[in-house]
């Protein structure tokens, strides 16, 4: 068998074109840059926090120019109190972050969608071996897809519901954060204050110890009653070891929401957060007008509506078209070709019908989700109601009884008569009470953020629809709010 090369005049043709093709097909490639992922290097960011403070004071400043109820001073090195701990919340937590950095793979879908299809070259060469006088032969053919249907406009709109779907979800975690973070430090500020009246009496059990010793020593006091003493302390002495523990967990669920290391524990200031609660007069509007869950809700039914669109226009077909140039039999020949799908057999029934579910499912997940925060905003308000009139109970009925009760004991006590059965039953229903009322703050405040977290914010902070391309261009003004306000790194 022999081999019959092209004459060089023939194959010249196509070996110039050669580097022009692959110029052609390399352009607008990207290059791969790799990152590696460096935990020790974060884990040294993590102790920057609370000191390099600047990030967080423009991020506070940014916040109260948005009308954000933030502190108008942010300072942690002089403590942390609840308002400046929203701030780092909003800024540090580990679940914004994520949501922040999934609203770019959003924006980066948004971006790069409704692009037309890459033009497609092809290339064919073929070299009869016999008889040896047959020419070579090549042809070089292009197409390209014109998207005349209008589905790469929709797509577009689709990508843009998305992206204004994870916007809304961002708003709906930095609200979830919020009321999370007061929960999460009212329950630190209790555990404190539970902690502070443990360890009050216990000194208070000491004091009286002192007077049982001088009572023992007189003979006014026997060793059965002096030992019930030495019982009630040594209890509250253990139980002071497990109030630590309570306390340290409390610690380390407020720390994980704010999204510090352990060692800013000694910058919080326990106190218990106050929640204001709008007066609303039409429930239904306020709901579907602040609410921000349900407007998660609203843009993924928007979405389900945009999937149902393109669907529906992936049924009508593009038209590709296609030319070349070649050569066969020593005839140069110049190509021409057009192709049209007839939508007659498939139509894409099944992605539209597929599409015309998914709208039903999502209408009706934002229809049980409004049921489902209408009946739980009532059943918050009520609670709410019933720990406020419980606590009242307490304070004007109770505790002043217990607090005649002590006084009446400290006097007796001091003209030297002391009954231990009563002391002791004194002290420690004085203790409940107090722990009792804390317990019933919690409570009450735990109503009072879910009520305030249902209604949503004063004023709607759900974005507006992502439709516009010029408000599109002026994204990294109008999104540094939003997308890219938290710590990313």
């Amino acid at each position: 068998m022999t081999f019959v090369s092209p004459p060089p005049h023939r194959g010249s043709s196509w070996r110039t074109h050669s580097p022009l093709l692959a110029a052609l097909v390399l352009v607008g490639c990207q290059s791969y840059e790799p990152a590696p992922l460096d935990i020790g290097a974060y884990r040294e960011s993590l102790d920057d926090r609370l000191i390099d403070t600047e990030p967080i004071s423009a991020f506070a400043r940014r916040l109260q120019a948005a009308g954000e109820e933030v502190p108008a001073r942010f300072d942690p090195t002089d403590g942390i109190s609840h308002a400046e701990g929203e701030v780092l919340a909003l800024f540090y937590n580990p679940d914004l972050r994520i949501a922040r950095l999934e609203a770019g793979v959003a924006l980066a879908t948004w971006d790069t969608a409704g692009l037309w299809e890459d033009p497609v070259f092809g290339f064919d060469a073929a070299e009869i071996l016999k008889p040896k006088s047959t020419p070579f032969e090549y042809g070089l053919m292009g197409s390209l897809t014109i998207p005349i249907s209008g589905r790469l406009q929709v797509e577009k709109e689709r990508a843009g519901a998305a992206y204004e779907a994870q916007l809304r979800s961002i708003v709906d975690a930095e609200w979830r954060t919020r009321a999370e973070l007061r929960r999460k430090w009212a329950s630190w500020a209790a555990a404190v204050a539970q902690a502070e009246l443990l360890a009050d009496m216990i000194t208070q059990l000491e004091e009286i110890n002192d007077i049982a010793d001088r009572l023992e020593a007189a003979g006014e006091l026997n060793r059965v009653e002096r030992r019930l003493l030495h019982i009630e302390q040594a209890d509250r002495m253990v139980q002071t070891t497990e109030m630590d523990l309570q306390v340290l967990k409390a610690e380390a669920d407020l720390l994980d929401v704010l999204g510090l290391p352990p060692d800013a524990t000694d910058l919080l200031i326990p106190s218990f957060p106050e929640t204001s609660i709008p007066e609303v007069e039409d429930i239904t509007a306020r709901l579907i007008d602040a609410n921000t869950e349900l407007a998660v809700h609203f843009a993924e039914y928007r979405i389900a509506e945009e999937t149902l669109r393109l669907e529906i226009k992936k049924q009508f077909p593009d038209i590709v078209i296609g030319s070349g140039y070649g050569t066969q039999f020593n005839d140069h020949r110049v190509m021409f070709g057009v192709s049209i799908p007839i939508p007659i057999l498939n139509a894409n029934r099944a992605g539209i019908a597929e599409a015309q579910a998914r709208r039903e499912v999502a209408r009706a997940t934002a229809e049980t989700t409004f049921t489902r925060l209408f009946q739980g905003l009532a059943a918050a308000n009520s609670a709410l109601e019933l720990k406020q009139a419980q606590r009242d109970r307490y304070e004007q009925q109770i505790v002043p009884l217990l607090a005649e009760q002590t006084n009446d004991i400290e006097r007796i006590a001091a003209l030297g008569e002391l009954d231990m059965f009563v002391l002791l039953e004194t002290i420690t229903r004085t203790l409940d009470t107090k722990q009792s009322l804390i317990q019933l703050q919690v409570a009450e405040l735990d109503a009072a953020i879910t009520v305030r977290r249902i209604l949503g914010p004063d004023a709607r902070k759900n974005p507006s629809p992502v439709t516009d391309q010029e408000e599109h261009q002026q994204k990294d003004t109008k999104d540094a709010d939003t997308v890219v306000t938290g710590e990313t790194r």
